[in-house]
């Protein structure tokens, strides 16, 4: 019992001291101009990413996505991949500050916005709907618009592992993201009761579920998460496409998409998987056209296990 409460103290003293770290250089960040902190951080990240365990499975996710691309091409987009992680860090720190869509001002800002009357027509008819993207470009960025357009929208997300960063990091979030469900095993029932009450959820759809259904993700077997077609299945609500592309120059594009039409079987029920593996090809789109800002760390088809 004694080594037990050793071990597990020495845990929650090494987690402390990450949350620290981290916390102390996210407040550093916030001393510098966001551009500056931005490319400094792609920089940082860049040079960190291929000296960690990680990268070997980076590569291995990009060569099985995209067999017929050279080293070299691979090489490149996985440094991508991880200047990406970069700013996404860096970003997190100024996100309330890059934000900065005004629909009334001529000169272009630093985040342009497709598919305004999408957002408009949502929130002056309120009903129940779906919004799923990746984590593509800063994804993050997409809850604050639908917060931005007044939109009643529920997000869930996953929380840190590390308990002393996640209460931070969940106040962060809800005051610039509104409504949040951490992920759970009760998370569910809170998206039925937004549904129910006649409000938007949104999800991400790319993440890794050991106990999803049996779906294709760049011509390989993956376990995608039901959640989505399965909340369609009970509420009958629409489902919108939403993703972040990354521009030059610090800039982005939030592009919200026309509802997508839910595969049915002949009696006009939900065809579950067939939903799940609609998400796949959608995300699939996504990633194909900007392979450099997804993560490619991310052991989406459970390679970890064999290496």
């Amino acid at each position: 019992m004694l080594i037990t409460r050793l071990v597990l103290a020495a845990d929650r003293f090494r987690q402390w001291l990450i949350a620290q770290f981290v916390l102390l250089l996210l407040t550093i960040l916030k001393l510098f101009p966001p551009d500056k902190a931005i490319n400094f951080m792609d920089r940082v990240a860049r040079w960190i990413g291929p000296k960690t365990g990680r990268h070997k499975l980076t590569l291995i996710n990009l060569r099985n996505a995209f067999p017929e691309k050279s080293d070299a091409e691979i090489e490149e987009i996985a440094l991508e991949s991880w200047g990406n992680m970069g700013r996404l860090a860096a970003e997190y720190v100024f996100l309330d500050r890059l934000f900065d869509f005004d629909p009334a001002r001529i000169e272009p800002g630093r985040v342009d916005v497709s598919g305004i009357p999408l957002f408009l027509e949502l929130r002056d008819n309120p009903r129940p709907f779906i919004v799923f993207t990746a984590h593509s470009g800063n994804f993050e960025m997409l809850p604050v618009a639908g917060s931005a357009f007044g939109l009643d929208v529920t997000v869930l997300f996953r929380p840190p592992n590390n308990p002393y960063l996640a209460d931070r990091v969940f106040e962060f979030r809800r005051q610039r993201m509104g409504n949040l469900v951490p992920s759970h095993a009760g998370s569910s029932f809170a998206l039925a009761r937004q549904l129910e009450r006649g409000g938007g959820v949104g999800v991400l759809v790319d993440q890794k579920f050991r106990k999803g259904l049996k779906t294709k993700f760049f011509g390989q077997d993956v376990q995608t998460n039901p959640l989505l077609a399965k909340l369609v299945r009970q509420f009958n609500c629409e489902v919108y496409p939403a993703r972040c592309i990354r521009l030059p120059g610090n800039r982005f594009r939030l592009e919200l998409e026309p509802a997508v039409e839910i595969p049915r079987r002949t009696d006009g029920s939900v065809d579950v998987t067939a939903t799940a593996q609609m998400l796949n090809d959608k995300v699939e789109s996504w990633v194909r056209e900007y392979p450099g800002q997804w993560l490619w760390y991310h052991d989406r088809w459970h390679i970890k296990r064999t290496l």
